[in-house]
């Protein structure tokens, strides 16, 4: 290498690092936290007109919910009516509040709505986590070669504190990290369906799974930390249905550096009886399991590493988002629920809340079906709530709603289940939202202790029964 070029190369990882200075946040800006915000950067204050409550700590216990034995969550909200009704004929009226996919889907359906209810700001932090996000709004960063690669802190490992990484952002990469560390159980337990409706309103059941969810830095004694390659999310999932498929097993870890560890795949498939590394499953790659109707780096919202997009924060929003949806999750059956173009809208509640708006335009010479995808990220839980995604032409694509609620015994959220729609194919899916009978099982858990859950390829390739 020139000397010239050395030199170059030399400015450019400075001006990288200096970038990714100049976005730390100062003592003083920290002085907000548990003042005028929370600690965990949400603005503690309603909004100017009450429609937004101020936040007053999330619920914690609800009447008739036993952790031990209840096997859905009991709709702390379930005596709420509607406040109002948002559908075609009076859209314009909510224009300011409604994401560019709300209003595609009521422009596509004369028939969609959304019934809108009293906010509710239920999402609850352990005390610990609290403190974590204090200490990380100082010292957590961006870092890597391709800024958003990964992250750095003062914890063990110069990783960040097991809590927000950036609960004042500078930009939308922090605020997607934000999302990729939200707070949730350690532990999901699921046993979940779905189904894909085609755009003649014809059903067809997708795999079935029983599957646990993962959060392993909030397993308090990093125990869990320690067993799934110090992943900041993972899945390990089985498919129990139809036939051809049951035990098929996915064992997925996700990160801190997505360059290097970011995406740890492994499938064990039946007929070979092996389990395999699988790199390919990423990015734009179709989701075999659900029929192909999302790719790899969209489930749960997104997952995977942010190097083919630029993500630009937008700001922060107050819109009418998907929120505490209990109904589609845990109370309704399929059978209420799957309509011939869309979910039954009154199985699914909507909320004003104030959301970080990231917007990420792919690339110039990167390759992805998608050329831009917009985020909607809410301030307390830091999870996305719904998103949109955009063809080559510029043509609204797919728009993605996120169906959470609280996971109010053990605190944080629960974002598992989601619904897709297609609008070029005029087909939807969702997944993981009701059950074909009553009584499905969805419980959380502080630790893995005691839980039959294959947590290494070793563990999945000896539990292969086909």
């Amino acid at each position: 290498m020139t000397k010239q070029k050395f030199s170059v190369v030399i400015a450019s990882a400075l001006a990288l690092v200096a970038q990714f200075a100049a976005a730390a946040v100062t003592s003083e800006e920290a002085k907000q936290l548990g003042a005028s915000l929370t600690e965990f950067g949400a603005e503690k204050a309603g909004n100017k007109d009450g429609s937004i409550p101020a936040y007053t700590g999330g619920v914690e216990k609800v009447a008739g919910y036993d952790p031990k034995t209840s096997a859905t969550y009991v709709d702390p909200f379930a005596s709420d009516k509607p406040l109002y009704a948002i559908d075609a004929k009076n859209m314009t009226q909510y224009d300011s509040v409604l994401t560019e996919g709300t209003k595609a889907l009521m422009k596509r359906h004369a028939d969609f709505r959304i019934d809108v209810y009293p906010s509710r700001r239920s999402f609850r932090y352990a005390p610990w986590v609290l403190q974590n996000s204090v200490k990380n709004a100082t010292t957590a960063k961006l870092s890597g070669a391709v800024e958003g690669d990964a992250i750095e802190g003062v914890d063990k490992g110069n990783l960040p504190f097991a809590g927000i990484p950036f609960p004042i952002p500078k930009n939308g990469y922090e605020v997607m990290w934000n999302n990729n560390l939200r707070f949730s159980a350690p532990v999901a337990h699921n046993v979940g369906a779905g189904w894909l409706i085609d755009s003649a309103g014809n059903v067809s059941d997708l795999p079935a799974v029983n599957e646990f969810f993962l959060h392993p830095w909030y397993e308090k004694t990093g125990k869990l930390r320690s067993m799934t390659f110090n992943a900041v999310f993972g899945l390990t999932s089985t498919m129990t249905s139809p036939p051809s498929s049951a035990g098929g097993h996915f064992l997925n870890y996700y990160g801190a550096n997505a360059a290097e560890d970011g995406q740890r795949v492994w499938f064990y498939t039946p007929g070979q009886r092996r389990v395999r590394l699988a790199p390919e499953f990423a990015y734009d790659v179709p989701l075999a399991a659900y029929g192909g109707v999302i790719f790899w780096d969209e489930i749960y919202g997104f997952v995977g590493r942010m190097d083919r997009f630029d993500f630009k924060l937008v700001g922060k929003k107050e819109m009418l988002v998907p929120y505490n949806v209990f109904g589609i999750t845990n109370t309704f059956l399929a059978k209420d629920f799957i309509g011939k173009k869309f979910v039954n809208p009154a199985a699914v509640r909507w909320e004003k809340h104030r959301v970080w708006v990231v917007d990420s335009i792919r690339k110039p010479n990167a390759r992805h079906a998608y050329s831009r995808r917009t985020f909607y990220i809410d301030e307390d839980c830091w999870c996305i709530t719904t998103s949109e995604a955009y063809d080559n032409a510029g043509n609204m694509w797919r728009v993605h709603h996120i169906n959470n609620f609280p996971s109010y015994d053990t605190g944080g959220i629960n974002v598992d289940a989601w619904s897709t729609y297609d609008l070029i194919k005029g087909n939807y899916f969702t997944v993981n939202t009701g059950h074909r009978e009553p009584g499905n099982l969805i419980r959380h858990y502080e630790s893995a202790d005691g839980l039959p859950i294959k947590l290494t390829p070793q563990s999945v390739a000896a539990g292969g029964v086909r």
